[in-house]
């Protein structure tokens, strides 16, 4: 609901300019056009989360019928990928879905299932690639006396301070992410994400779910917050109008404690893509020189793999992207190769 002059909650603007009739998610150049994910970054990445899935596949007994759901898909890159990466036993088994608000892609496999929400029973992987961070959340700034008042913004992205923060946001916020008495610090309430990533979960019968983001925890949170946009492969500032992405780094360790599932004795595994992926046999190592002698074709392949893998390993880059993962009536699939890479 848009106030007098214009004015609401970055919520209820972000909601309207992402996912709105004309929202920025609608539009038929789709995120690829804007910003570079890890999925567009490599195929390497595709076909590791392919390897994730076989570990799940294996962890289920190698059930009739194997579940992958892309989450917040783009238009199919990820889905596509994954299923080209897949052993033949495994791909003939496996249902793929890809979970999107835009129209299903024009020559999308038709295999792939495409909806609006995730299927309501998941048994397999469900894997959200960039998904939490463009759920709508509202931002908190302390004022002059050292109260946290919400956010209010124009479509033109000018910002003036409303309410004082109440109720459930306002014990997200002292639970998670504390504002001291300081003006102008600033905090994302990532309650929303919370309920969003548990509502995800909660469709996993049996298998792994897993967030990937760009993420903080309450022992580092930033003070100033990370909400920003992006428009044709720039940063910009946020403006709510339906021209950019709107996005904010992810609290995944409130994500995480918000849906612990009842039905494994498992808990929820947090950690750096980095680590995750030297897990999943990602390393970034250089091929051997004697390989540009004896096969200078392989050596050259073998190059740009590395090159490739280490970006998405990278420090200070996408190898800082937080992963969620939680099991659920499985063992953990990734957690004592996790543990080594770190």
């Amino acid at each position: 609901m848009t106030g007098a002059g214009g004015w609401r909650g970055w919520r209820a603007a972000t909601e309207s300019a992402l996912y709105g009739p004309d929202g920025f998610y609608l539009r038929p150049e789709g995120p690829a056009g804007h910003f570079r994910t890890s999925v567009h970054a490599s195929p390497l990445f595709a076909e590791a989360v392919a390897r994730l899935l076989c570990r799940v596949d294996e962890a289920l007994g190698r059930p009739a019928s194997l579940d992958f759901v892309d989450m917040a898909a783009g238009r199919g890159e990820l889905v596509t990928g994954v299923l080209a990466a897949l052993p033949a036993d495994v791909a003939a088994r496996t249902r793929a879905y890809g979970v999107e608000v835009a129209a299903r892609p024009a020559g999308l496999a038709p295999r792939i299932t495409w909806l609006p929400e995730s299927p309501t029973q998941v048994t397999g992987l469900l894997f959200a690639n960039e998904w939490l961070d463009n759920v709508p959340v509202e931002v908190a700034e302390v004022d002059s006396a050292g109260v946290p008042r919400l956010v209010l913004v124009r479509d033109d992205g000018v910002e003036r301070l409303g309410e004082p923060v109440s109720g459930a946001e306002a014990e997200w916020l002292a639970r998670w992410w504390p504002l001291p008495g300081e003006e102008g610090l600033r905090a994302e309430i990532g309650l929303p994400r919370d309920r969003a990533w548990a509502g995800a979960v909660s469709r996993v019968a049996r298998g792994l779910a897993v967030a990937v983001d760009y993420a903080h925890t309450v022992r580092a949170r930033p003070p100033f917050g990370t909400l920003t946009g992006f428009r044709e492969g720039r940063e910009t500032s946020p403006v709510p109008d339906g021209t950019c992405d709107i996005t904010a780094h992810v609290a995944l360790d409130a994500c995480a404690e918000a849906c612990t599932p009842a039905r494994t004795p498992q808990r929820p595994l947090l950690l750096r893509q980095r680590a995750a992926l030297r897990a999943l046999g990602l390393t970034g190592a250089r091929p051997p020189l004697t390989l540009a002698a004896t096969d200078p074709v392989a050596y050259v392949r073998a190059l740009a793999g590395a090159g490739e893998a280490a970006e998405l390993t990278a420090r200070g880059g996408l190898g800082d992207f937080g992963w969620l993962l939680h099991p659920v009536g499985i063992a953990h699939p990734l957690a004592p190769d996790a543990a080594a890479a770190e």
